[in-house]
């Protein structure tokens, strides 16, 4: 009787070629399956996370606030600020806020068309052109801002205040306000192509009337 149970019983822990168990497979198998993740359109940096307490009845409530920055390293850009309860929300509101607030840039040849100063509370921040080959000059909070776009070359200074938050705004406003360079006031336009005008033909003159002298019988 005991042969014959262990006949009917399945042997499912049996080992197989390389001392694996049947049914699920390794590790390998499921990294095999799964399917390859599409690229992101717009690429996330966090520029800064501060503790922030806010206090209630019972004592101090800790959050945490995130500060990111989204672009499509094409002309794209954004700024996000949000709080959570803990440090990945944080930065997903954050990064939800920033993709609802994208400005577009005017990039030509890889850099700005022009100068532009903007100042925003107690920042300060004057970006310039730069011919090709100079890279970002930039550091700190403008610096992480300009690496998410297609800007290559760009000089930069940030002037006034040392608040993150407002240097960031103040950069990404100053990027929205730049005009491109068909939009200048003293562009060259392309000249209207005039094509000349067709004169009509004028009509034949009229010729006048010529009175048929009156018969015998109409002079009676």
């Amino acid at each position: 009787m005991a042969e014959a149970a262990e006949q009917t019983t399945p042997r499912t822990n049996a080992p197989q070629r390389g001392g694996r168990p049947q049914g699920r497979g390794g590790r390998r198998d499921d990294r095999r399956e799964r399917a390859p993740e599409a690229p992101k359109e717009f690429e996330e940096m966090v520029i800064n996370i501060d503790r922030v307490a806010r206090v209630v009845k019972g004592g101090r409530r800790f959050r945490f606030k995130a500060l990111v920055v989204v672009g499509n390293r094409k002309n794209k850009v954004g700024v996000g600020v949000a709080k959570g309860a803990d440090v990945q929300t944080a930065i997903a509101k954050a990064t939800d806020v920033a993709k609802k607030h994208l400005v577009t840039i005017p990039v030509v040849n890889e850099t700005i068309p022009h100068e532009m100063e903007v100042k925003l509370a107690g920042a300060r921040v004057l970006i310039k052109p730069a011919a090709p080959g100079t890279g970002i000059i930039a550091g700190g909070v403008v610096r992480s801002v300009i690496g998410v776009t297609g800007i290559r070359n760009m000089l930069s200074k940030s002037l006034g205040s040392t608040n993150k938050v407002n240097i960031a705004y103040a950069t990404v406003e100053a990027l929205g306000g730049l005009v491109p360079r068909e939009k200048w006031l003293n562009a060259d336009k392309p000249a209207k192509k005039t094509t000349p005008k067709v004169e009509a033909a004028e009509a034949p003159a009229k010729k006048p009337a010529v009175k048929k002298p009156a018969t015998k019988k109409e002079a009676k």
